[in-house]
């Protein structure tokens, strides 16, 4: 058992403790449950729970939120949309957010997925620098997707 001023009690009786922490109109908390024997803390358990409830509202804080963003190209995208949507990835990875590339397939198109595989590989290859690929190209229905992460720093 620990004491309100944080000193070093010892194991104590359950009762005992309580009757302690009742003394001193405090409560009695367990602290580290899988310790053995329990480690139990004399202290005001609303201002314990109010203390938690800030940490962790600090800790939602500061932490970052990472998006997937989309780029769609098809089979013919010409060469300006597909740097324009390059400079679009480019800047989404910079952002720390994760990229879904997906090449759309329609009509005939389908007879020709390495058109769509070779249009992927040339977008890794223009963010090379700044990527992971996180999920390598497949082949999903009329779509084919990868999915691009931020080096980490």
């Amino acid at each position: 058992m620990i004491s309100s001023d944080g000193k070093q009690v010892g194991v104590l009786p359950l009762k005992e403790a309580m009757r302690i922490a009742e003394e001193q109109g405090l409560d009695l908390v367990e602290v580290a449950p899988n310790a053995s024997p329990p480690v139990c803390r004399i202290m005001n358990y609303g201002k314990y729970k109010y203390q938690q409830a800030k940490r962790t509202h600090d800790a939602r804080k500061h932490q970052t939120v990472i998006h997937v963003k989309e780029v769609k190209l098809r089979p013919r995208t010409e060469e300006h949309d597909f740097e324009f949507k390059l400079r679009h990835a480019q800047r989404f990875l910079s952002e720390g957010n994760k990229v879904k590339v997906s090449v759309l397939f329609r009509g005939r198109e389908m007879a020709y997925p390495e058109h769509g595989m070779e249009l992927i590989k040339r977008f890794i290859e223009g963010v090379k620098d700044l990527i992971v690929v996180e999920q390598a190209p497949r082949l999903e229905g009329r779509n084919m997707v990868t999915i691009l992460a931020p080096k980490s720093q």
